[in-house]
């Protein structure tokens, strides 16, 4: 698959980064470093876009500016891309209304569209969280979702210490985070993993919005932060201590 990521911070060169050193080795991924400053009206995407770009099958839109939406068919266009991936981790770089927009604007060149919100909410076949999930289908976007998305672990447990022996990450986040937690949770106590992996999710540190989320009513930090820890949590639940509360008084027959 042919990847064109378009970034124009450290934050989606980051995310480029990881999934070009992570992904499958025929994964071909390119990026193109969009302008810094938009005005506040661009009459014509063409004269901020380069003479040529390299051919695509699926783009990654990464910027960090709600002006690079307007090019997003464009290079569709230029790359000959048939699907397209804009993450949300800070409404700012992609408001609502323009998201609908520039769903719209694919749709009219053919091009199939995800709008994960956070990034780390894809899956195969659906994006977003509780009444805001989306189910979408598409062959390549679900290829990326397998290796890139909503983070996906195993592991296994010390018997005798009760302490994490090894993880297995099975699905990324698309920053790294899941990996970085997977890294440095080894030995640490089976029943306070959940907590520590919140707290390594903290301090990778997870870029996403800490502003409060009106589709959410929380912040996009807290949301990230919570799909590790039940992903973590999965991964060690056989493991775990079942506790059970007992009424005063009560007795066992």
């Amino acid at each position: 698959m042919k990847i064109l990521a378009v970034v124009n911070g450290e934050y989606g060169r980051r995310k480029a980064r990881i999934i070009r050193e992570r992904g499958p080795e025929d994964w071909q991924v390119h990026e193109w470093t969009a302008p810094a400053f938009f005005p506040i009206v661009i009459d014509d995407p063409i004269d901020f876009l380069p003479s040529q770009l390299p051919l695509a099958d699926l783009i990654l839109a990464l910027g960090e500016h709600p002006g690079i939406a307007e090019l997003l068919p464009d290079i569709c266009k230029m790359t000959g891309a048939s699907a397209l991936i804009a993450p949300v981790d800070r409404v700012e770089w992609l408001p609502k209304g323009l998201m609908n927009q520039l769903r719209g604007w694919l749709k009219q060149v053919g091009v199939v569209s995800v709008f994960p919100k956070p990034f780390c909410s894809l899956t195969e076949t659906s994006y977003s969280l509780r009444g805001q999930r989306v189910a979408y289908s598409d062959p390549l976007i679900s290829e990326f979702a397998h290796h890139f998305g909503k983070p996906r672990l195993t592991a296994t447990v010390d018997p005798e210490s009760k302490t994490i022996a090894s993880v297995t990450v099975e699905r990324d986040t698309p920053c790294g985070v899941m990996r970085y937690i997977a890294d440095n949770i080894v030995g640490r106590k089976v029943d306070d993993a959940e907590y520590e992996a919140g707290m390594l999710h903290h301090h990778y540190p997870c870029l996403a919005s800490m502003g409060v989320d009106n589709d959410y009513s929380d912040t996009l930090l807290h949301v990230s932060g919570n799909l590790a820890r039940d992903a973590m949590a999965e991964a060690i639940r056989s493991y775990r201590e079942v506790q059970y509360f007992k009424p005063e008084g009560f007795v066992e027959k």
